[in-house]
């Protein structure tokens, strides 16, 4: 597998992780582990983060052409 196939695949990854937590914000989604109940937050740095790092696993796949 070349470098720019892992970026695409990656940055997809990336992608669904970010849908996924947006869709736990938009619908207000309750999540817990056991007892605990995972602030919403923590779902707001998983829309955050995995946006940039998908958006940046694209932009290196063009660079790489």
């Amino acid at each position: 597998m070349d470098s720019r196939c892992y970026l695409i695949i990656s940055g997809i990854i990336f992608g669904l992780v970010t849908i996924f937590h947006a869709a736990r914000v938009a619908n207000g989604w309750i999540l817990g582990l056991g007892t605990w109940m995972i602030p919403m937050w923590v779902s707001w740095c998983g829309v955050v983060g995995p946006a940039l790092l998908s958006v940046w696993a694209f932009k290196l796949a063009v660079r790489s052409r």
